[in-house]
């Protein structure tokens, strides 16, 4: 039988292309294959910002591949988030995302919310946690919680309790508060925690009730006054923060305990090889004494999960909680 020169050299020319298949495939799979980007939905300068870079620069080195924030704010995070979510499923698009904007806006947004956290993203793992704090200015009269809960009650409505916005960790903390104790605070929102921070040092508000981060270098140069943990324990790995009563101490039988988390997600329909790969570079950087020593001096402790579906999991059970703090303190944003 003859074989045709020409189909010898088109078998040898599959075979070197079927050689040459498990290469090109690595290529393919390569990942990361290039920068990342980690949307963080605030503008830059507050305690998400903050947390954010710090994962993006030690995270660059684990990955090989730069690793860039971009700030993205507006609507109480919505507009960072959803962007997040209609990115390329590649795992090269990540959110650094709060428990507000994963499980409170879809109901304080329940016309306008642009995507559902639980089925538009997937997660990767929580990274940090930490309380809501209570503060005064220095110069304020009120050394305590029990003189500003007998301040509120004496002159309903006149104490100003600034936030971060309607319907933030800050906002539905005073809520709660309010009801308990049985007092009158007026609210009064700002785009994000630093204006509320700057006003609060000007005096042109009487407290705050917010993330501690931002506030911790005025903490401890003496020109804020730390009153109140709205967890329900005392924060004991802040040294400044450690004689600061908890809510079991100030309000007992209130069932009072308000945590902030901060958590990593991807777009929904990501590889699951991917979302892993970012899960264990993550939890290398976060589940350290050193990532600990940068968090914990601000307010916040590092926190992780065992895998993306027990974050997962995690966010599920806490969308019932946040609806339910929602629905108590009466904020809508529609």
């Amino acid at each position: 039988m003859t074989i045709h020169r020409r189909t010898l050299l088109a078998a040898a020319a599959g075979s070197a292309g079927l050689l040459a298949m498990p290469g090109l495939l690595r290529a393919q799979s390569a990942y990361p294959s290039r920068t990342l980007r980690m949307v963080v939905p605030y503008a830059p300068g507050g305690s998400v910002d903050m947390t954010g870079r710090l994962i993006a620069q030690a995270l660059a080195p684990v990955l090989g591949q730069q690793v860039i924030v971009d700030n993205r704010g507006g609507a109480g995070g919505n507009i960072g988030t959803a962007e997040a979510a209609r990115a390329e499923k590649d795992g090269h698009t990540m959110v650094l995302a709060s428990a507000s904007i994963l499980a409170a806006n879809k109901f304080l947004y329940k016309r306008s919310m642009p995507i559902d956290p639980i089925t538009d993203l997937a997660g990767v793992t929580r990274v940090t946690t930490g309380t809501v704090f209570m503060t005064v200015n220095a110069n304020s009269p009120y050394k305590t919680f029990q003189d500003v809960i007998a301040a509120a009650k004496k002159d309903p409505g006149k104490l100003t309790m600034g936030s971060s916005g309607t319907g933030t960790i800050s906002h539905l903390t005073m809520a709660k508060v309010n009801k308990v104790a049985g007092v009158d605070i007026t609210h009064v929102p700002y785009r994000g925690g630093a204006p509320a921070l700057q006003d609060l040092l000007a005096g042109n508000i009487d407290l705050m009730f917010d993330v501690i981060p931002l506030a911790m270098s005025n903490v401890r140069e003496g020109r804020l006054r730390v009153l109140a943990a709205a967890s329900a324990e005392r924060v004991t790995y802040a040294p400044e923060l450690k004689d600061v009563p908890g809510m079991k101490e100030l309000l007992p039988g209130s069932g009072i305990d308000m945590q902030s988390w901060y958590g990593i997600n991807v777009p929904a329909g990501t590889p699951a090889d991917r979302i892993a790969k970012l899960h264990d570079a993550i939890v290398k950087i976060v589940d350290t004494d050193e990532f600990r020593s940068k968090m914990e001096p601000n307010g916040f402790t590092t926190v992780v999960d065992a895998s993306p579906a027990a974050y997962d999991a995690y966010l599920k059970d806490q969308e019932k909680v946040w609806k339910a703090l929602v629905e108590e303190s009466g904020a809508s944003l529609d």
